[in-house]
């Protein structure tokens, strides 16, 4: 039986993933007249890009063979990048909350 494609999960999260950030970004911009100047906005773009590496790599990876190793990495790759923006969005929102950045 072959393994799951995990990059077929990868693929359409990491993409909306980027609109969330987009999304933050502009809501920031919006609020900062108010609240003064932050950094959230910055570093949810650099989220946007990990996620943005997310995607690209999980796509690659569904256009190989499923059985090679090329693709099995970049699909490893995907999802610790997948991972990694996950846990860099909601340290960002927690730290947007308590006012810290």
């Amino acid at each position: 039986m072959p393994r799951p494609r995990l990059a077929l999960q990868i693929l359409p999260n990491a993409s909306t993933m980027i609109g969330i950030c987009i999304t933050a970004i502009g809501l920031v911009k919006i609020v900062e007249g108010r609240i003064g100047p932050s950094h959230v906005d910055e570093y949810a773009a650099l989220t946007a890009v990990l996620f943005l590496i997310s995607a690209i790599l999980s796509y690659i990876s569904l256009r190989l063979d499923p059985e090679s190793r090329t693709g099995a990495t970049l699909e490893r790759a995907a999802d610790a990048a997948f991972m990694v923006g996950l846990l860099a969005v909601t340290v960002i929102a927690l730290l947007f909350a308590y006012e810290i950045i």
